[in-house]
């Protein structure tokens, strides 16, 4: 049995352009998909949130009564640890589900700057979905600039926020952010599964990647235990 952690966003709300509050928090198909394939193949899971808050999941992923259930009896939800005491090292992988929240909280927080970058050093499996790679602005390697640069990722696209209708009204878009980090954007097709895996690193494009990126992060996992 492998030790996973799901760093959340604590975020009940992504701050527009014009100052607007929109209401968010995480993306209810990128963690319940990821928690149920890492579960069921017998695998322990814990959450944590920047100082410990309680997550929300995004009103609007949650219009399948299904979804919002699944959500409810997830009870390691409710008991987050505080994010600036997990020591990544304590586990076998580490996962970031998405949602607008991220952008909110975990694009400027450097307790998961640390985690993210010292998870890519230490080489366990990273998996990162959909605007959960806004995260990796907060990330920061000795010296000067991103640990991710020059990685092959995917995250949510420009094309599919000005389809979500937020494009226009966003204060900066992920992709542009993480064109600037340096890495090496891969854009899918809006909205259908896209996953890019480099090294450590397994990122997903959107909702629909969640449940490949939890397979190829299980791939991984399997093989680091050889």
């Amino acid at each position: 049995m492998a030790d996973i952690l799901f760093v959340v966003t604590g975020a009940r709300f992504w701050t527009l352009d014009d100052g607007t509050a929109h209401p968010t928090g995480f993306w209810a198909e990128e963690a319940v998909v990821p928690y149920r394939a890492f579960t069921e193949a017998g695998h322990r899971v814990t959450v944590a949130t920047p100082a410990g808050v309680v997550p929300v999941a995004d009103g609007a992923s949650l219009t399948d009564p299904a979804m919002a259930e699944e959500v409810e009896k997830i009870a390691e939800f409710r008991q987050p640890l505080v994010l600036a005491d997990v020591d990544p090292a304590d586990y076998d992988l580490v996962f970031y589900p998405g949602g607008h929240g991220p952008m909110e909280d975990l694009a400027v927080d450097p307790d998961s700057g640390r985690l993210l970058t010292r998870a890519l050093a230490s080489g366990c499996p990273l998996g990162v979905v959909c605007h959960g790679p806004a995260a990796l602005l907060a990330a920061r390697a000795e010296g000067s600039g991103s640990p991710f640069a020059g990685y092959r990722m995917t995250g949510f696209t420009n094309a599919e926020e000005t389809q979500a209708g937020l494009a226009d009204r966003a204060p900066w878009l992920l992709q542009d952010r993480l064109v600037e980090l340096g890495v090496d954007f891969e854009e899918g097709t809006p909205w259908a599964p896209h996953v890019v895996v480099d090294r450590n690193l397994v990122t997903g494009q959107n909702p629909a990647s969640s449940g490949l990126v939890a397979a190829e992060l299980l791939k991984l996992l399997d093989a680091s235990a050889a």
